[in-house]
């Protein structure tokens, strides 16, 4: 089977109205970052932050009605021909240590369509473009539950139209981050989700962090998950997303960040 086939990327009208992926601030929608293109995989699309050997961002679509159970059996990790070697963080920098394989763009949320269709998204979704490292500790905090459902409690508890949504994600960058085997490792992620309620475009922005103060320590500390707006991670990341996202970000959210909460349980997000 052609491995590209079924690479047609992100959709950016999944969900009827026109949702560019992002942009860095003050250039146009889905330009190039640095010396890489954005990259198109099966029913995800990403662009390579090279100095930094990761996805400045993923953009995915997910079709909750037609999602699959699949196995990743045979399935390794692999670098992406496409993209240059030397701006993908491999199996070099997760080797007999702490740190964990994390996908940006979940596995489950991209196995959908014909059978050949979600194999394929199977196998792309393990392209090291599509990983970034996490420590143990975020991947064992309490609250790392709740980041690893975001999804999954959208269409428990909303009724998406048609149960589709888009979604973008990746890491923030910041120049203090720790640099391991030549990588400086992201202690913050993002998450943005997009999707039809009521006819109306709607969508939340999150945000996996130990801190919500831009002062924050570095000391390994438990990751929260909080819930914050769509011009918030504009701030935090350096990214620029599309105007329907910010029309469609009607979720009040205080900026104090000493009364702010963080997400304890799927049902504290607020939809």
């Amino acid at each position: 089977m052609d491995c590209n086939a079924h690479r047609t990327g992100y959709d950016p009208g999944f969900l009827g109205p026109a949702i560019e992926p992002p942009a860095r601030a003050g250039e146009g929608a889905a330009v190039a970052y640095d010396d890489g293109e954005v990259v198109p995989y099966a029913h995800f699309s990403l662009s390579m932050h090279g100095a930094r050997r990761l996805a400045r961002w993923v953009a995915w679509n997910i079709d909750g009605g037609g999602l699959m159970r699949l196995n990743r059996t045979g399935i390794r990790f692999t670098k992406d021909r496409r993209v240059p070697a030397g701006h993908q963080a491999g199996d070099e920098l997760y080797s007999a240590n702490r740190l964990d394989r994390g996908h940006i763009a979940r596995r489950a949320d991209l196995l959908w369509g014909g059978r050949e269709e979600a194999e394929a998204a199977n196998r792309d979704s393990f392209y090291f473009t599509n990983i970034a490292p996490q420590l143990d500790d975020f991947n064992q905090s309490s609250r790392q539950g709740v980041w690893g459902r975001i999804e999954d409690a959208l269409f428990e508890d909303v009724e998406v139209q048609g149960l589709r949504a888009s979604v973008f994600g990746g890491p923030v960058f910041h120049d203090d981050d720790r640099v391991y085997r030549g990588v400086p490792i992201p202690r913050e992620f993002w998450k943005l989700v997009a999707f039809l309620h009521d006819d109306h475009l709607t969508a939340r922005a999150f945000l996996l962090t130990q801190n919500l103060s831009v002062l924050e320590a570095l000391e390994i500390d438990e990751f929260r998950t909080y819930q914050v707006s769509v011009a918030e991670l504009e701030d935090r990341t350096g990214l620029r997303f599309d105007a329907p996202l910010h029309d469609a970000d009607t979720l009040a959210v205080t900026t104090d960040d000493a009364l702010r909460r963080p997400l304890d349980a799927p049902a504290d997000i607020q939809w």
